[in-house]
C-alpha cells in the first residue's frame, strides 16, 4: 500500500501533473480564474472555445463570450471541461460519462483545459472510485476515465512522441474552494 501524502493535495498533484508534462493553474478564487483563463485563450490566440458546461465558463463568460462554442467539437482549439476529480498521487483528472461534457470532450479538441476545485482533490485512485462510487450509488455511468497528462505514445525505439490519440497538451485550473 502506498504511504499516505505528506504535502498538501494541491502540491502533490500539481508536481505529479507537471512531471507528466500538464500545466498546472492554480487560482485563488473564480476571479483570478476568470483573469487568468481569459488571458490564456486570448495570448494563445484560440477562436473556438468548446465547452457545454455553463457554470464553468460563468466567470469568464464577459471575456470570450463571443468565443464559446457548443457543437462543432473536431473543430475546435480547446475544450474546457470539468471533472469529477483530481488524483494527486498520480496527477491524473477522473471524468465520466456522467458529466455534462459526456464522452469526447476532453478527446477530441488539440488541447484540454479542466476547471477543478480544491474540494475535488483525493489522494489516491481507491479515493477517486470511493467517491464516484458514492455520487452515483448504483447508476455508476458507463464510462470513467483516468486522464493522466497529455496524450503519448513511444515506438519500438523509445521515442516519446505527444499528442497522437488525445490532447497535445492539458491544462488544469484549479480553483480553491
Amino acid at each position: 500500500m502506498f504511504q499516505p501524502s505528506v504535502q498538501e493535495l494541491e502540491v502533490e498533484f500539481a508536481e505529479q501533473f507537471t512531471a507528466l508534462l500538464g500545466r498546472f493553474v492554480f487560482c485563488i478564487n473564480t476571479q483570478e480564474l476568470a483573469f487568468q483563463l481569459g488571458s490564456l485563450v486570448k495570448k494563445q490566440e484560440w477562436q473556438k472555445v468548446f465547452c457545454l458546461e455553463d457554470n464553468l465558463i460563468a466567470p469568464v463568460i464577459a471575456q470570450i463570450g463571443d468565443r464559446i462554442v457548443k457543437n462543432d467539437l473536431a473543430d475546435c482549439d480547446v475544450s474546457i471541461t470539468g471533472c469529477e476529480c483530481l488524483v494527486a498521487r498520480t496527477g491524473s483528472i477522473v471524468m465520466s460519462a456522467g458529466q455534462a461534457s459526456g464522452r469526447g470532450a476532453s478527446v477530441y479538441a488539440p488541447i484540454h483545459i479542466c476547471i477543478a476545485r480544491t474540494s475535488q482533490l483525493v489522494y489516491d485512485l481507491r479515493d477517486a472510485l470511493q467517491l464516484v462510487k458514492d455520487k452515483y450509488g448504483d447508476k455508476i455511468p458507463s464510462l470513467i476515465t483516468f486522464a493522466t497528462g497529455p496524450s503519448r505514445t513511444a515506438d519500438i525505439e523509445k521515442t516519446l512522441v505527444v499528442g497522437v490519440h488525445g490532447p497535445k497538451e492539458v491544462y488544469v485550473f484549479l480553483v480553491d474552494g
